[in-house]
């Protein structure tokens, strides 16, 4: 903000801390000191609206918010008494972001080193503290857990959010795995057979879950059963598959699909029924291109069977060519032990053999996943998007939910095609396109205020100062602030 602007908006929340009360009840000091804005009527004034459909920008706009909600939009500012006002010129508003493949958890490897080995076992704990932070500071207003370990956690924290009593977005929360045997997580249950799938849903379904994401190991029947119990309670079936292939998932009646067409093992020569091949998928990305007969086959099957997938590119984004870049701001929201950890890792990743191959093989990959979303999308597809942050440093909450969106646009996408699939695309795929995922008169007031226009700059999408949710506006940079050195910790 230059000082014309931060001026016009210190002066306009003067005067509204004057004649305005707050909203009740009181959120308690562990919200309030995060609070920028909060009275019953705010009026944005001369706003770039990007708004979520995909539409083209709309250039010095009003938005009206009246308790909690969108009430106009106008070219003209109209006439709101006792309304906080803010002079945005210079600033975009988009729709909060929907996040489609968030955790709540950081992945650990104990006693990790400089040459990649570690001690068993792989160890999960829960990031309870940072990470709602930051999503909700890097314009994240609703989330999708999409696999918990610790269930029970993350709905008393959705709880205690929506409740008021802590910051963070609002949550889908997603039942534990389900998973098969073999698995590397110890804190996941290993699924006996159908009927044990079968009450795993009905259980967590009966504790307040609203969703459910298979995994790696789980068998056809094992997968079956679970879809078809989740979809007796009208809750829907994700998956990060690997033992089931993409064709066979879609037969099944799963609803989602995870990390776009990275691990679908179709074609892999070694795949086994029911059995994750040691391959990973890697065999099937190399062989289907985008304009394969395999792919369009997929596709259509995909398409036809109302299978949406999810856009997982940041997780995937180090090609050993030295990218992501070291962001700053990334490694300041990390423990020492976090930090040297992902430092070692990207060391690791630059140095490979593959990194000195010309052209990298890891590289072509990583393209071929840009090309194969934008050709599902373009054939028809839905798309969602999440960062998948699982404790690789350059993939955490929030700043991956940005990272994401900006992967989009470099797989070929417009920034206001990007910015729908991350808003309004994963809000219909919850069933809340009514409320949330575009702006327009009627919906939840959840805006990501932004200074720059990431319609034409679409890194811009990274300077969030305020994001409202529910009309609360929060202060980005003092829900940073107060996790810098945790995230990795709690």
């Amino acid at each position: 903000m230059d000082r014309r602007h931060t001026a016009a908006l210190a002066i306009c929340l003067a005067t509204a801390a004057i004649t305005l009360p707050a909203q009740t009840p009181t959120p308690p000091p562990a919200v309030t000191k995060f609070i920028k804005i909060n009275g019953p009527r705010t009026l944005l004034t001369h706003v770039r609206i990007i708004d979520g459909t995909g539409a083209a920008p709309l250039e010095d706009q009003s938005i009206l918010i009246e308790n909690g909600k969108i009430t106009s939009i106008s070219s003209n500012p109209p006439t709101a008494a006792q309304a906080q006002i803010l002079d945005l010129h210079g600033y975009t508003v988009i729709p909060g972001l929907v996040g489609m493949h968030d955790h709540m958890y950081y992945i650990a490897r104990p006693n990790f080193d400089a040459l990649g080995n570690s001690e068993p076992p792989l160890i999960v704990p829960q990031m309870t503290f940072s990470a709602p932070r930051m999503y909700l500071a890097a314009g994240v207003t609703t989330l999708r857990t999409t696999g918990s370990v610790e269930p029970y956690t993350d709905l008393n924290l959705r709880r205690e959010i929506d409740a008021g009593h802590l910051p963070g977005p609002h949550m889908d929360v997603t039942g534990p795995y389900l998973e098969g045997p073999n698995s590397p997580f110890l804190q996941m249950h290993n699924l006996r057979d159908a009927e044990d799938a079968r009450q795993t849903v009905r259980f967590w379904a009966a504790q307040g879950v609203t969703s459910f994401k298979a995994y790696m190991n789980i068998t056809r029947d094992e997968l079956k059963a679970a879809i078809d119990e989740a979809h007796k309670l009208n809750l829907k079936v994700t998956g990060h598959l690997c033992s089931v292939t993409y064709p066979e998932a879609a037969e099944l009646g799963i609803d989602n699909l995870e990390h776009g067409f990275v691990v679908n093992t179709q074609l892999d020569p070694d795949k086994q029924a029911d059995l994750c091949p040691k391959t990973s998928g890697t065999p099937t990305r190399q062989k289907m291109t985008p304009d394969s007969p395999e792919a369009k086959a997929l596709f259509k099957l995909l398409i036809d069977h109302h299978v949406a997938i999810t856009s997982t590119l940041p997780v995937f984004e180090a090609d050993g060519n030295g990218r992501p870049p070291l962001e700053p701001r990334i490694l300041a929201a990390m423990t020492p032990q976090a930090r040297e950890a992902y430092l070692y890792v990207r060391n690791l990743q630059s140095t490979a053999p593959a990194a000195r191959q010309n052209p990298n093989p890891r590289a072509v990959l990583f393209q071929r996943e840009l090309d194969m979303e934008r050709a599902f999308a373009a054939a028809g597809g839905t798309l969602l998007a999440g960062p998948d942050p699982t404790g690789d440093g350059h993939v955490l909450p929030g700043y991956g939910d940005q990272r994401e969106v900006e992967l989009l646009v470099q797989a070929g996408f417009t920034p206001v095609e990007a910015i729908k699939i991350a808003t309004l695309n994963g809000a219909t795929y919850l069933n809340q396109q009514a409320r949330i995922g575009s702006i327009a008169p009627g919906k939840n007031a959840d805006l990501v205020v932004i200074k720059g226009d990431p319609s034409t700059k679409i890194s811009d999408i990274e300077n969030v100062e305020i994001v409202f949710k529910d009309g609360v506006g929060y202060d980005s940079a003092k829900l940073l602030d107060s996790i810098k050195g945790r995230y990795g910790q709690y």
